[in-house]
């Protein structure tokens, strides 16, 4: 597989990184299919992993470190060899743990607890990136910068990212750090149909030489082929979880189902499956240093890598503009956290009392 450098930390990293939220709910089932998941992505040619401490309440976590070679996972299922030098170990923290409500956020107290807990649970003693999951309203950026950058002098992580969105914090966050220990990678949703990086998290992190993560490719599963018009309302564990963010017949998920619908017919046409044209989308732009996929089996595993190997010509890139524009999105939601300035509140001029 393509081999990539992540940002100016001069990490190589492959084209694909393996998220790990659905081989959470596979370890649920069985925790040994879980890590012959992991070992078939790695065997694959898939070097990067990105894992979330909140992803199963931490049973992510055991799932890599077992993978990997770790000895405090050996008892989840088979180790084939330490293979930890071999992958560049990336890790979002601060969304809820578990159920305590101290267990989440980007300040410094429960960072600290949170890395020693992800350290642990992954048998290393060094994660290679280390980055918020969201951006934290309830805490200073300026104090998860400072806190982020002692763990670097503690030689707990290599580097630190932050959220990419809103992109002011990522200009905010340079700053800040000015002539010391800053931000060298950034995670965003993009895809076909959220295309909003384009034109706010891409030109600042081309501009700082950040890397970038670039997650779900597929849209939440829109444009994985199942939504098409005509078809029965798609099931899948996502739209068990949240099925107003799926249900076919409600108006805005209408528009997305027709941009789906234009995109699988286009994808038809070039003789591509609409994975395959979306993940070869999201691989195209030159900004991104890996794109994020979240398998649940091996076959999946086989699809995104074949994927990956799909070459976008011009007027196929100039087709998908034509469906959804340059640095535009479907919905709002999508793009990934919901700015202040946008609330009922704000655009009504009603700012709450404090």
């Amino acid at each position: 597989m393509e081999q990539r450098r992540m940002g100016r930390t001069g990490a190589p990293v492959s084209a694909l990184t393996l998220g790990t939220r659905a081989i959470a709910a596979v370890a649920e089932r069985d925790v040994e299919d879980a890590v012959r998941l992991v070992h078939d992505a790695l065997d694959r040619g898939i070097t990067a992993v990105d894992v979330s401490d909140a992803d199963g309440a931490g049973l992510a976590e055991d799932v890599v470190g077992a993978a990997l070679g770790a000895a405090l996972g050996a008892a989840l299922g088979p180790a084939l060899g330490d293979r930890r030098d071999d992958v560049f170990l990336t890790v979002r923290f601060g969304d809820a743990a578990d159920r305590d409500p101290p267990h989440h956020g980007n300040g410094r107290r429960w960072m600290f607890r949170a890395v020693e807990r992800s350290l642990q649970r992954l048998g290393t003693d060094v994660i290679d990136l280390y980055q918020p999951a969201h951006p934290d309203p309830a805490t200073s950026l300026d104090e998860t910068l400072d806190a982020l950058a002692d763990l670097v002098t503690q030689g707990k992580i290599r580097a630190f990212g932050i959220p990419g969105f809103p992109a002011e914090e990522l200009v905010e966050a340079q700053w800040l750090r000015s002539g010391g220990k800053s931000a060298s990678a950034t995670h965003v949703p993009y895809s076909i149909t959220t295309r909003t990086a384009e034109r706010t998290t891409f030109p600042v992190a081309r501009r700082f030489g950040l890397g970038v993560l670039a997650a779900a490719p597929l849209a939440g599963g829109w444009l994985a082929g199942a939504y098409r018009n005509g078809t029965v309302q798609p099931r899948s564990p996502r739209a068990l979880e949240a099925p107003h963010a799926y249900d076919i017949g409600a108006p805005a998920n209408r528009r997305k189902l027709d941009v789906a619908d234009r995109l699988g017919r286009l994808a038809d046409e070039s003789g591509l499956t609409l994975l395959e044209l979306a993940v070869g989308f999201a691989l195209t732009h030159p900004d991104v240093s890996s794109v994020v996929i979240g398998p649940r089996t091996v076959s999946h595993v086989d699809a995104y890598v074949q994927a990956s190997e799909v070459v976008l010509d011009d007027e196929l890139l100039d087709a998908i503009d034509g469906i959804v524009p340059p640095g535009t999105h479907v919905l709002e939601g999508d793009t990934g956290v919901a700015l202040p300035g946008l609330s009922r509140e704000r655009l009504r001029g009603r700012v709450l009392a404090r």
